[in-house]
């Protein structure tokens, strides 16, 4: 029989069973739009959508496994959005491959990520990255997210005037919301016991008293496997003789490894361990790499496990957790859709404030250092993906540090990664 305090260390890291399990159950409710969004997003692709649903469920259980197991920490393992609107978007719909096509660019992104996550490459990539623009990660990270609690409650849309405006302060969503946003933070403020999650109770029973969400539609149902069955291991090599195919896997993994490094680095400073990284990355690494077997599209280490960790969540317990919670949702998908975005949108509002406490570890008195970092946190809410508002950053910054006579503070792999990032944004949006 397992001793769980000897592997998971529970008293080295200061939390408890319970709380691992609470945590666990958060971060799931968390990230448990994902089953329902990235199937949607695959389906544009050409894959079929109860399949879509299967193999977002399959990745993020398997995922959430290994980075549980194999790097002891709360990290969660999901598809990334932004990455499967890369799939889909960018490789199939603009790049013209098939969706089976653009699974072997998975696999093949996955295998360089292996690559470089088990070999020093790991170390020399994370070490050349400077303070500054890991800290403008993790900040802009934080940013995203108060952006994406805001617009899924109504509270920010779209204008035909402006690229953002308020919404519609007299939607009872929107009041709700901004009811579970004051219940959110007071409870957090004052340290009650399983915070957030009694935070997603009680504005769940709001919605649902306000006649915004209904139990009525949740029910338990088995998918159809045998329609997965037609997305499991198709893998299609027909265009590798194309070296669009193999520039294309090569931006792909250039987004993946990057986004990964900058998430995994803005959790491991949330939970003040950051010698857990290089197993993080290996996790997220072995993640990709199934991704492509099991028909979805890439994984990254989700912003969302902000939530486990801040509701208490150190040890790879919690992400055990939400891992076998996604493998039972296999059974009632439907009632997923039962917490409405009023009660996750308080959460990721939250969460988005504590990232922007970093701040305070950027220095302003040095523009060299200061000016990539502060167009990385801008550019990451406002352009909608991490990969291109770091990318921005990560090609000034060496740039402003040649011109201004500062070339030896650059770590060589630094010049490789702006080269590459640049490459990256021609392909994309050049070609």
């Amino acid at each position: 029989m397992i001793n769980l305090e000897r592997f998971f260390k529970f008293n080295l890291y200061d939390t408890t069973i319970g709380k691992e399990i609470s945590a666990g159950f958060i971060s799931y409710i968390t990230v448990a739009y994902i089953i329902i969004v990235n199937a949607t997003i695959l389906a544009i692709a050409g894959i079929p959508m109860e399949a879509g649903i299967i193999a977002t469920i399959l990745t993020s259980f398997i995922g959430c496994l290994v980075m549980g197991i194999w790097s002891n920490t709360p990290l969660l393992i999901i598809p990334g959005m932004g990455l499967n609107a890369m799939f889909t978007y960018t490789i199939v719909q603009s790049g013209g491959f098939s969706w089976q096509e653009a699974l072997a660019m998975v696999l093949v992104s996955g295998l360089i990520f292996v690559v470089i996550a088990f070999t020093p490459l790991a170390n020399v990539i994370t070490s050349s990255i400077p303070n500054s623009l890991k800290e403008a990660i993790t900040i802009g990270i934080g940013i995203l997210l108060i952006l994406i609690g805001f617009e899924n409650a109504g509270i920010i849309t779209s204008s035909d005037h402006t690229l953002l405006a308020i919404g519609d302060l007299s939607n009872p969503t929107v009041i709700i919301t901004f009811i579970g946003l004051i219940i959110t933070i007071l409870l957090f403020i004052k340290k009650v016991p399983g915070n957030l999650l009694l935070s997603i109770i009680i504005t769940t029973c709001l919605t649902i008293w306000q006649g915004g969400a209904t139990f009525e539609k949740g029910s338990f149902s088995m998918p159809s496997f045998h329609e997965y069955l037609g997305v499991f291991g198709q893998i299609s090599w027909g265009q590798a003789g194309n070296i669009i195919f193999w520039l294309t896997s090569l931006s792909f993994t250039m987004v993946i490894v990057f986004e990964n490094i900058g998430l995994i680095h803005g959790h491991s400073k949330m939970l003040n361990r950051t010698e857990s990284s290089k197993r993080s990355l290996q996790a997220t690494a072995v993640s990709v790499l199934t991704s492509g077997i099991l028909g979805s599209s890439p994984t990254v280490a989700s912003v969302e496990a902000a939530a486990g960790i801040t509701a208490g969540g150190r040890t790879g317990l919690t992400s055990i957790v939400t891992g076998f919670m996604f493998l039972i949702s296999i059974l009632f998908i439907p009632v997923i859709k039962i917490v409405p975005a009023s009660a996750v949108s308080p959460i990721l509002i939250l969460i988005g404030l504590l990232m922007l406490q970093n701040i305070v570890h950027i220095s302003t008195d040095d523009f060299t250092e200061s000016f990539p970092a502060l167009l990385i946190i801008v550019l990451i809410p406002l352009t909608y993906s991490i990969a291109d508002g770091m990318a921005v950053g990560f090609i000034l910054y060496p740039l402003i540090k040649l011109f201004m006579g500062k070339g030896k503070e650059i770590h060589p792999a630094l010049y490789m990664i702006a080269v590459l990032f640049l490459s990256n944004i021609v392909i994309q949006y050049v070609f």
